[in-house]
């Protein structure tokens, strides 16, 4: 991650929720193509099928977001970059 996306990661984790979510929506819309191949979609929609089992049986490990964002935010601060 270049120092720039890293300053900038961590200025959004620093936004509101919504905000958060709102660049979120936003990055990711950029990030779509008009026209999904189908194959790519069923992936997904697989994908998101075995992640809510695994959640409704207990074997997916969850962490409270407050966590996620300190460890998050302190790796940020961790990192060194070298010209």
């Amino acid at each position: 991650m270049s120092p720039e996306v890293s300053d900038l990661l961590k200025r959004a984790l620093a936004l509101s929720t919504d905000d958060r979510a709102a660049l979120a929506n936003s990055l990711l819309d950029s990030l779509e193509t008009p026209i999904m191949d189908e194959s790519v979609q069923d992936a997904w929609d697989q994908e998101v099928a075995r992640r809510i089992e695994a959640l409704k049986t207990g074997h997916a490990v969850t962490v409270p977001w407050e966590q996620l964002r300190r460890e998050l935010l302190a790796s940020v601060d961790h990192l060194h970059f070298y010209p």
